[in-house]
């Protein structure tokens, strides 16, 4: 089990902080989300969470903001102090070296806005949200705003061509017990990679949507967990089950961690399946992705749990377009219903 103290610590390798920096999809959203909404920050008192290496603190200076309180918990609050000295801030941004949890006197009023970068890996990985949850119960004004203030969590199901095809011939060597004992392996423990689109064979469905006003610590004990029915689109092979998440800022702002968004340092998290099941367009795909909150060791770590399921048990949508003989019943008599109100309101 990892310390507090460990927990911080890693956040103290500057390599990191340098592959999030030159990250172009988070960099750019969190700074148009503060910059482009300048009349938000204005003469505001602001909060970041967890502020790194304090370039979110600088925006919101840069956007306008009367005070900026910097928490950062880790050493990395004595680089902070010179960055905000580099930048001319030293008279708007406040830096806290302590956990958020553990502040008392050092800040002695309510916040207008609450800036924070969270998230992890499938989203919850590292368990930040919790203390952004502690600092707006604690810290926040009631008409407060929170930035980012949704986060969607999508799976779909996928092929993973590089465990499974490129095993059947390795310069015309057969060498498939490999890539079974491979994926035996793989399918122990989420990786974290890029996912090709076009490995997608499926609409993607939410798997959470997190409202960062109202969520609860309690609501994130058990994330998913609710059977799932995805028709293929296409002709391929079940092999995995990918994870990605979106954030929302205000005004629809997004940043997403999705496959046929540009890339960033969190990737995707890929659950392979240690076989393969091959699937026509139309045919009904069905599981069950479960995240569970470690609390017997370290709360701030997730169990992923994906349970296969039979289509002809699981409760498809409504409509549903895959070619299950109820599905194309109910999506016959939905479209016959639609029309029958259309002729009616004709003649109204």
């Amino acid at each position: 089990m990892e310390t507090p103290d460990e927990y911080f610590r890693s956040y103290e390798n500057l390599e990191v902080h340098g592959l999030m920096l030159s990250d172009n999809p988070r960099m750019t959203a969190y700074k148009n989300a503060i910059l482009d909404k300048k009349y938000l920050f204005h003469n505001k008192i602001v909060m970041d969470v967890g502020a790194g290496t304090g370039i979110l603190s600088i925006f919101c200076a840069q956007a306008g903001a009367a005070k900026v309180y910097s928490v950062e918990a880790s050493k990395l609050s004595e680089l902070i102090d010179q960055v905000v000295d580099e930048n001319n801030y030293k008279q708007v941004i406040k830096i806290i070296p302590h956990k958020l949890e553990d502040i008392k006197l050092e800040i002695d009023e309510k916040v207008d806005i609450i800036v924070s970068e969270w998230m992890g890996f499938y989203l919850v990985h590292e368990g930040m949200l919790d203390t952004i949850l502690t600092a707006r119960d604690r810290f926040l004004k009631s008409d407060g705003l929170i930035f980012p203030c949704i986060a969607k969590l999508y799976a779909v199901p996928c092929q993973v061509p590089y465990l499974f095809e490129f095993w059947e011939n390795i310069y015309g060597v057969k060498m498939t017990c490999i890539g079974k004992a491979m994926r035996e392996q793989k399918s122990s423990k989420p990786e974290i990679i890029l996912v090709d689109p076009k490995d997608i064979i499926a609409e993607e469905k939410i798997l959470a949507w997190i409202d960062l006003k109202s969520a609860t610590s309690d609501d994130l004990n058990t994330i998913g967990g609710q059977d799932l029915v995805f028709p293929s689109t296409k002709n391929g092979k079940f092999e995995g089950v990918c994870i990605w998440w979106d954030v929302e800022f205000h005004d629809d702002l997004i940043l997403s961690t999705s496959p046929s968004e540009p890339p960033t340092h969190w990737k995707q998290t890929l659950i392979t399946l240690p076989n393969n099941c091959q699937v026509e367009q139309g045919e009904p795909i069905a599981f069950r992705v479960t995240l569970n909150r470690d609390n017997d060791n370290d709360r701030r770590k997730y169990n992923l749990e994906l349970v296969v399921l039979n289509p002809d048990e699981a409760d498809h949508d409504l409509p549903c377009s895959c070619h299950f003989t109820k599905c194309i019943v109910a999506r016959e008599y939905l479209k016959h219903h639609s029309q029958e109100i259309d002729t009616n309101n004709g003649f109204e």
